[in-house]
């Protein structure tokens, strides 16, 4: 009946831990997820994809598993040891005395052992984080590494990188058993002193035989959660290195918190730039006091050099960044007040480079919105999307691979102005989207985008000046600066660096 009641209770303790540590994982995934999507773009763009994927999957797990088994044997460690005390102390004092002046021996390795296993640890776990990272660049660069026969040295680079993660593990797995050879050897030292304690003096019959029996017969169990938490201490000491990156990523501010009343917009009257700056370090000015308004329906193109500051603009109205300095202001609401989910409902985004998931077409399009099928191909056909869609066998089913591997840029272009139909929204940034398209792709995406753009608010970024003559107003940056906003013929009749521009346009 003992043994049973026993393999139950372990039975329900290792259950009980696995149920909690799969919610901690669970909870904590997500939590790490929706903190890094808080975070934005601007965060992503900052650190490399694979260590923080690394950290999504690998760096949870490793979570897991100190919940799972780290955390129950700490707990069975610090009070199994100690009701056996109270178990012990009233039936021989003695045994009681030696078995509480050994037990802290252990704990007290262990400490010692953790600070040396904690910094090896973290060197094993960033050593696999920039493995993950290293990894991921070599597959999403393969065809350039190829191209350039580079690919050899990246398998000398993965070798040495992956022989530095080798070595990290085996240092940890060293320590491990180590610790795990020490820490057995001091439980039996100590089950063996007390075994010749009770041995001597039941043989000079300093303790009665069933007294004896009984110490005997428990000393090992008094010892054996501190045995158990040895052989898990590997699991503490990576779910302890993987929790300082989890927590570092969670302990990051977003870049803006919303006040507690959030305003919302119903319409886009207005849009105003007051004064705005953007500085992503001292000496890193992106924006530089850029002031101007755009009324509703009314298209802006904004035209200059690369680093002039046009995508950042972009990024400030998407609410990816904040201004340094200034305001903007949307029908007089400062844009950082306005809850950016509402925001974004309003806005329909088209990039140089839209990105499509590894699923259909459909999904590609819809992004989440439940739309009939009918108003699925209406967008379509108005992206010029619907004919090409149609030639492939499974029609709008269609995997397209990652990042739309089986489409051409020309093809993958009409599916983000797909979205842009479907989404139907009042504003409309369109962020280079025709560039690297050949010159039939660029004609039916232009003549798309006429449709898409009629009776919206636009912003325009293009480098080609084909996309942007039709626009109310031209805005040209330099710098960070506005240095020239008027029409297409006000702008020609200045001497400015937009006329300069359109003469080596119309020169080609």
């Amino acid at each position: 009946m003992v043994i049973f009641i026993r393999a139950m209770l372990n039975f329900g303790e290792a259950y009980t831990a696995k149920q909690i540590a799969i919610q901690v994982k669970r909870n904590l995934r997500q939590r790490l997820m929706a903190h890094v999507v808080m975070l934005g773009p601007s965060y992503v763009g900052e650190e490399r994809s694979g260590e923080l994927v690394n950290t999504l999957t690998e760096g949870v797990e490793a979570i897991e598993a100190y919940f799972r088994d780290y955390l129950p044997g700490l707990f069975n460690a610090l009070f199994i040891p100690a009701i056996m005390l109270f178990i012990v102390f009233p039936i021989d004092v003695v045994t009681g005395i030696i078995l509480f002046i050994t037990a802290p021996l252990i704990p007290l390795f262990m400490a010692l052992i953790g600070m040396l296993a904690g910094q090896v640890a973290r060197q094993q776990y960033g050593a696999m984080s920039r493995m993950s990272a290293h990894f991921l660049d070599v597959l999403q660069g393969l065809t350039t590494l190829k191209l350039f026969n580079r690919s050899q040295r990246q398998i000398q680079t993965i070798q040495r990188i992956t022989d530095d993660f080798r070595v990290a593990t085996m240092n940890v797995l060293r320590i491990a058993f180590l610790s795990a050879f020490w820490l057995e050897l001091m439980a039996t030292i100590s089950v063996a002193l007390v075994a010749v304690e009770i041995g001597v003096r039941l043989l000079y019959g300093g303790i009665a035989f069933e007294q004896a029996l009984f110490l005997l017969v428990i000393a090992p169990d008094y010892y054996a959660p501190l045995r158990t938490l040895g052989a898990k201490f590997h699991a503490g000491t990576e779910g302890t290195a993987a929790s300082k990156r989890i927590f570092a990523i969670l302990n990051t501010p977003p870049m803006h918190i919303l006040p507690d009343n959030p305003q919302t917009i119903s319409t886009i009257e207005t849009i105003r730039f007051e004064d705005v700056h953007v500085s992503y370090s001292s000496d890193r000015h992106a924006l530089k006091g850029v002031s101007f308004a755009i009324r509703a329906g009314e298209k802006i193109a904004i035209v200059g050099a690369s680093g002039a500051g046009k995508s950042t603009i972009a990024n400030l109205l998407l609410g990816f960044i904040r201004p340094t300095r200034g305001k903007i202001w949307v029908n007089d609401v400062d844009l950082t007040t306005i809850d950016p989910q509402t925001w974004r409902r309003h806005i329909a985004w088209v990039a140089q480079n839209p990105y499509l998931f590894n699923t259909t077409i459909r999904e590609n399009i819809q992004m989440g919105i439940a739309v009939a099928d009918e108003a699925l191909q209406q967008a379509s056909k108005h992206a010029h999307a619907h004919d090409f869609i149609m030639t492939f066998p499974q029609g709008y089913e269609t995997i397209v691979g990652e990042k739309g591997a089986r489409l051409s840029g020309g093809q993958a272009q009409r599916i983000a102005l797909a979205r842009a139909f479907l989404r139907n929204a009042p504003l409309v940034i369109l962020d280079e989207a025709t560039a690297n398209l050949d010159l039939a792709s660029e004609l039916a995406i232009t003549e798309a985008l006429q449709g898409l753009l009629e009776g919206k608010t636009a912003f325009i970024i293009a480098h080609r000046l084909s996309t942007i003559f039709e626009a109310d107003r031209i805005m040209v940056l330099e710098q960070g600066q506005v240095v020239q906003l008027g029409t297409h013929d006000e702008l020609l009749a200045q001497d400015g660096v937009y006329k300069g521009l359109v003469m080596a346009y119309t020169s080609k």
